[in-house]
């Protein structure tokens, strides 16, 4: 009976015991480090001016297409094919044109009698805005490339993959010609001995740069909020999107992280000793400072996961990406729209204010303005029904006239009393008449100096 006792109390200690970790363990977990695997909020925002940019990108497509042709236009007749190589699917680059009435338009070649496709004024002028916006801060665009090569562990980084990320950070297309080889006492370029490819060097570090952008927000916020300086020191700006649950453990774990200590981006930690729990929980941090960086040197302060993903091996970013941003919600966001999902665009959180840009410069200002064009329906324009109507309106001019010189006669005889009641001649009105019907939906004049003619039809 003894023996029996014994086992019962033996299991019911192993209960007790065992019930026990499993109510410290959850604790314990929660309130020391943020937790994983956090759903991804959507913020209406952030996916609304995605939906611009998406058409933003194409029209960069069709920029590389006809801009760089002799007259900047294109025929209609070959634009399904020439959209085929720059990704558009069959039919599909003619509807895009058709959508946006405020960026592209059709004429008639004065000599060939053949439709061509071109941009707007208006749109010609906001992207030539753009281009001054990034030639007037090459400045900016030089110091910018230095703090880029500084947040690299080698100091270097692929010139490929620099110039992939060009328009993000505000590059001009020749960059290599107008910046890397023009301050030669700044960078250096040589070619790589694994690949066909060439590295961009810094020459030297300059620590007057390596000052992060957190650090110029922390000083305004302690000088605003009179917070304390231990709370501020280490810590980031953080806004949760709308619906994003936090809960008391949560809480705990962000006030533990925002007082963490880390690293810099631009500091060297190739001679600490990574093998601990705080010089990993530290080197966590540093990633995320590390990306806030990279985010602050942008000029619309967003950029794709996968031109990051160009930069982490060089500047010692986790392997898993998407799901490192997802524990940190509140500094960054990850939109999916575009490119059906399979894009993914981080933008920095507290730069934005309701989808608009807190502090804009002057290239984000141009390519606004270019998206505002786009942002007009097609339907305040009378576009489409100027096209269907034009080519049948001009095979139909010819004949109009000779059905009006056939019918004078009789239209004559018909309207001589009231022509006479009026003091005028019939076949002067109607002369006239047609004269306007073929000539007054024409314009002959153009910005470049050619004699064109316009689409729209007189009503």
């Amino acid at each position: 009976m003894n023996y029996f006792n014994n086992i019962r109390t033996t299991f019911n200690h192993i209960q007790t015991l065992k019930n026990a970790l499993n109510f410290t363990r959850p604790m314990s977990q929660k309130s020391t480090s943020i937790p994983k695997n956090q759903e991804r909020m959507r913020d209406h925002a952030f996916d609304n001016y995605m939906e611009i940019e998406k058409k933003m990108r194409k029209i960069l497509k069709f920029q590389e297409l006809i801009i760089d042709q002799p007259h900047q236009s294109i025929p209609v007749a070959r634009l399904d094919f020439l959209a085929r190589r720059i990704g558009f699917k069959r039919d599909e680059a003619g509807k895009f044109v058709l959508k946006l009435p405020k960026v592209f338009e059709i004429y008639e070649h004065p000599v060939q009698r053949i439709l061509y496709l071109r941009f707007t004024r208006n749109a010609l002028l906001q992207i030539e805005q753009e281009k001054h916006a990034i030639d007037s801060q090459l400045p900016d665009a030089v110091t910018r490339l230095r703090k880029l090569l500084m947040l690299s562990n080698s100091g270097r980084l692929y010139l490929e993959h620099v110039r992939i990320a060009r328009r993000d950070f505000g590059f001009p297309d020749d960059f290599e010609y107008s910046v890397v080889l023009k301050y030669p006492q700044y960078f250096r370029l040589f070619d790589a001995e694994d690949c066909m490819n060439k590295y961009i060097e810094i020459v030297e570090k300059e620590p007057r740069l390596a000052v992060c952008a957190v650090d110029r927000v922390r000083e305004i916020e302690y000088r605003k909020k009179g917070v304390s300086e231990e709370d501020m020191r280490f810590s980031f700006v953080v806004n949760f999107p709308p619906g994003f649950k936090i809960g008391k453990y949560y809480k705990i774990a962000m006030w533990k992280w925002q007082r963490m200590p880390y690293w810099s981006p631009y500091e060297d930690v190739s001679g600490h000793d990574l093998r601990s729990m705080e010089a990993q929980n530290r080197m966590e941090k540093r990633a995320v400072a590390m990306i806030h960086e990279l985010l602050s040197l942008t000029v619309e302060k967003k950029i794709t996961l996968e031109r990051i993903a160009h930069f982490r091996v060089p500047m010692d970013l986790p392997k898993k990406l998407k799901d490192f941003l997802l524990q940190h919600q509140g500094m960054f966001y990850i939109s999916t729209r575009g490119n059906q999902g399979k894009l993914h665009t981080i933008f920095l959180r507290e730069a934005y204010r309701k989808g608009d840009m807190i502090e804009p410069n002057d290239v984000y200002l141009a390519r606004r303005r270019l998206a505002e064009l786009i942002l007009v329906s097609p339907r305040k324009e009378p576009l489409g029904r100027e096209l269907v109507s034009y080519t049948r309106h001009r095979d139909d001019a010819s004949y109009t006239r000779r059905r009006d010189n056939v019918t004078r006669s009789d239209k004559e005889q018909m309207n001589d009393s009231e022509n006479l009641r009026g003091g005028r001649v019939g076949g002067q009105d109607l002369g006239s008449e047609s004269d306007s019907d073929g000539e007054s939906g024409y314009s002959d004049e153009d910005e470049d100096g050619r004699h064109v003619r316009d689409t729209r039809a007189a009503r």
